[in-house]
């Protein structure tokens, strides 16, 4: 898919010019922002750090708890959220010329860029101006209900798209994923300072991949060694909301489309998980 940016695709988000007042496009994202209580986006220094897996099974937790939850895929050049949710075909349009969510579930609500494809092995070859385009889309032109949370899911690093959600959405706040090897918590550093340049309010860290229980001989393993989240969330002034234990099975049930915290299993990752969700909701 090569890009056709539209006019203003590459305008900033906000200010307070007559030009973005009398902007149709800012007036819709700006209506479907009061709409929304907490929006947070999910960062990641670098990838291979399980950041869209965490962020499915954030929002299916969150939208289990009762929540009304919004999952928004904005990985434009490796969109995966639709697979990991078991969502397929193109979005539908409404009466009212807006896309609409897919829904799964009572709570949740999905909208990913592989969901305007019609080809699943579609290349996405765009700058700049044309993901900022479709970022502020994604907002203003789909029909978000109303949300408890919205749970955008962005890819790693400190390019184009954390950046155009950080100017587009108002009150957005950063959770930044990370697991405890030294090259990614060098990164995460990174992505702390790119939050703190761009004023995009951190809402904490958390720790994937950590450490767990062999399930032969019950002893600690920890690949990826052990506590560099909270050490690196403590030297940056950070919070520090919590560790994942790497669990095979988080990966098994995202490729088969029905993430962990959905099948209710209890096991160790969906007990540090739900800690990590009440850590949030307390926070916010």
């Amino acid at each position: 898919m090569t890009e056709n940016p539209s006019p203003n695709n590459g305008c900033p988000a906000g200010g307070d010019s007559d030009a973005n007042r009398a902007d149709p496009q800012e007036q819709r994202i700006a209506d479907a922002l009061t709409r929304i209580t907490n929006k947070i986006i999910v960062m990641s220094g670098k990838g291979g750090v399980g950041k869209s897996s965490f962020s499915t099974n954030l929002a299916v937790l969150l939208s289990e708890k009762g929540f009304s939850t919004g999952l928004l895929d904005v990985d434009l050049h490796g969109p995966s959220i639709a697979g990991m949710m078991g969502v397929h075909g193109l979005l539908d349009v409404g009466e009212n010329k807006k896309a609409v969510p897919k829904k799964v579930g009572k709570n949740l609500q999905v909208v990913s860029m592989q969901s305007l494809m019609a080809d699943p092995d579609q290349a996405v070859i765009w700058r700049g101006p044309a993901k900022t385009g479709v970022i502020r889309q994604f907002i203003g032109d789909v029909n978000w209900d109303a949300l408890d949370f919205l749970i955008v899911d962005s890819p790693p690093g400190t390019g184009d798209e954390p950046l155009s959600i950080a100017q587009t959405i108002a009150g957005a706040k950063a959770l930044i994923v990370t697991t405890p090897q030294d090259v990614a918590l060098a990164d995460v550093r990174k992505s702390i300072n790119f939050c703190r340049n761009v004023n995009l309010d951190i809402l904490g860290l958390v720790e994937n991949m950590g450490p767990f229980s062999c399930p032969c001989c019950g002893e600690t393993v920890a690949l990826f060694k052990s506590r560099g989240g909270k050490l690196t969330a403590d030297a940056m002034g950070v919070t520090f909301l919590g560790t994942l234990p790497f669990d095979p099975l988080v990966v098994a049930s995202c490729d088969e489309g029905t993430p962990i915290a959905a099948n209710g299993n209890g096991g160790p990752f969906t007990t540090a998980l739900d800690e990590v969700v009440q850590a949030i909701v307390n926070r916010l």
